[in-house]
């Protein structure tokens, strides 16, 4: 049930194993250690011999803060923007969508004029035979 596959020996593979420990797992250890570092420096400069709780506090808000600013002043620009563009294509399309809305009511008194060209046939058919059958009706005693 526990067969084991045969693992892979071709070239493109060793080179894959070798890039996963190189590009991928050192940097992700690193990175984590350099955070662990200055979590504990931040603790010792913190909490050793009474250091100032209330500038690290201030100093890490700050850069909890810039990144989120960042993305906010990329928000209001990109907004900025659509506001501006939304202004100009008000000035161009009250004359477009003019044109466009004529358009659309001569397609639809064309559609309504020819559908009623193609029901006019059967209706004046079911018109004669309703009136053949009230006559017919009449007739009877």
């Amino acid at each position: 049930m526990n067969a084991k596959l045969p693992q892979p020996v071709h070239e493109s593979y060793k080179r894959h194993r070798k890039q996963l420990a190189w590009q991928i797992i050192l940097p992700v250890v690193l990175a984590a250690l350099l955070i662990v570092a200055l979590i504990v420096l931040i603790n010792v400069a913190t909490f050793n011999q009474g250091g100032d709780v209330a500038r690290w506090a201030a100093v890490s808000t700050i850069w909890i803060v810039i990144p989120i600013m960042v993305g906010l002043v990329i928000v209001l620009a990109l907004l900025g923007g659509l506001v501006y563009l939304m202004y100009k294509l008000l000035d161009i399309t009250p004359t477009y969508t003019g044109l466009a809305q004529d358009y659309v009511h001569k397609a639809a008194a064309y559609i309504k004029r020819g559908a009623d060209a193609v029901v006019r046939p059967i209706i004046g058919l079911n018109g004669i035979l309703a009136s053949i059958n009230a006559f017919f009706e009449r007739m009877k005693p």
